[in-house]
């Protein structure tokens, strides 16, 4: 059985604890664009084989092509789709033998979670190692790397879940090297995380025995044609990116004005420090708004975009109420 770890989501849990029902919550606790693809029009109608037939080559072939497009893959690099990027993290670890791997403590838990699982020992950034993990931007702070912080060691993981939102500070250039894995997200920036799709890019030898572990049907064929149309739509990203960056200027500029002190984040969310964070959470799910909380740092709170006009109203209204009590 799975171990359980913090993340955001998990809202039925909120919802035993709290009450109410689903549709009365506003969950603010992921990082997922809440102007999912292709917002405002509705999802494209899928072809009946996407659903009765095995997915052949072709659809992996249109695919792979339009994600080379999107992400501007180098020639050497090869692209291996999957479920989603956490169903590569659990299985990356197997590609080396067990020794230490570099991994903040801080960042998205799930790499060392599965390092850890095949005999890996986490240490920090900085210490001797033969493996790394980086998260780019980072997930909660939203710090960068540059291609000069990244080691020459035999395997490096730079997960670029939420550098859609910034795609000028990518490191796919580096997806050339042996020993370099590069994941990206679909389900984040195209706001489609329920769709379960991720990608690993990286050099042909490196991702060979990945692909052996993952099997010839790893992704369905309704991911592989949505994927397909959605990583085409660039006209929709530019929007989708600048409706995030306002978005994000607009949380902030309210959490600010309700006494929090804005640490960092992406487009897609915003970390903050407040002062009692305890009685953050519980004015914010009094009024059915689920927040993501992190016990390594008790001050911290990170909050992900409203998207209905109705949600940004009640975020607001709570928000001005903790303001006015603080």
């Amino acid at each position: 059985m799975r171990t359980p770890r913090e993340h955001g989501g998990g809202l039925d849990a909120v919802i035993f604890r709290r009450g109410g029902s689903r549709a009365e919550w506003i969950d603010l606790s992921t990082g997922i664009n809440p102007w999912p693809w292709p917002h405002p029009a509705p999802l494209p109608p899928l072809p009946a084989e996407s659903f009765t037939r095995l997915p052949d080559g072709s659809a992996f072939a249109r695919l792979e092509t339009a994600a080379r497009r999107f992400w501007k893959i180098p020639a050497e690099a090869a692209v291996l789709p999957a479920h989603g990027a956490s169903a590569l993290i659990a299985l990356i670890p197997s590609l080396a033998p067990p020794g230490r791997v570099a991994i903040d403590p801080d960042t998205y838990n799930e790499h060392a979670a599965a390092f850890r699982h095949w005999g890996w020992r986490i240490v920090p950034p900085g210490d001797a190692a033969e493996a790394a993990v980086f998260i780019h931007p980072d997930n909660p702070t939203g710090r960068t790397v540059r291609a000069d912080d990244i080691p020459e060691l035999s395997l490096v993981v730079i997960d670029e879940s939420f550098c859609d939102t910034m795609p000028e500070k990518s490191l796919i250039a580096l997806s050339r090297r042996p020993g370099i894995i590069i994941l990206k997200s679909f389900g984040k920036f195209w706001g489609l995380a329920g769709l379960r799709l991720g990608f690993a890019i990286g050099h042909p030898e490196t991702l060979a025995p990945l692909a052996e572990r993952t099997g010839p049907w790893a992704v369905s064929g309704a991911a592989l044609a949505t994927g397909a149309e959605a990583l085409a739509d660039t006209g929709w990203a530019e929007t989708a990116r600048a409706r995030l960056e306002r978005g994000a200027r607009r949380l902030d500029r309210l959490l600010e004005a309700a006494g929090a002190r804005v640490l960092g984040g992406t487009p897609l969310f915003r970390l903050v420090e407040v002062a009692d964070a305890d009685l953050w959470q519980a004015q914010l799910e009094e009024r059915r708004i689920h927040l993501r909380r992190f016990s390594r740092h008790p001050r911290r709170l990170r909050f992900g975009l409203p998207g209905p006009d109705t949600a940004w109203q009640r975020l607001e209204e709570t928000l001005a109420e903790l303001g006015d009590a603080g």
